[in-house]
């Protein structure tokens, strides 16, 4: 994976991390039809995501990930 990449999905996560937001709210600044900008699915392929109901929040693995990369 490339960094922009890596660093954008470490993005991601800082913006779930707080409190879980509604998919609607997280598909419509994350996802993206561009094959080289694969955020969303890089973060979820790799177990960072959870949904819960209509809500997306952090996995366990999306913490420690966020953790261990930018220290929250």
């Amino acid at each position: 994976m490339s960094d922009a990449i890596e660093a954008l999905v470490l993005d991601l996560l800082e913006t779930l991390a707080s409190k879980p937001r509604a998919h609607s709210e997280v598909m419509e600044a994350w996802r993206t039809s561009c094959p080289r900008l694969p955020v969303w699915e890089e973060a979820n392929d790799r177990g960072f995501i959870s949904r819960e109901g209509s809500l997306v929040a952090l996995s366990p693995a999306g913490r420690e990930h966020l953790a261990e990369h930018r220290g929250r």
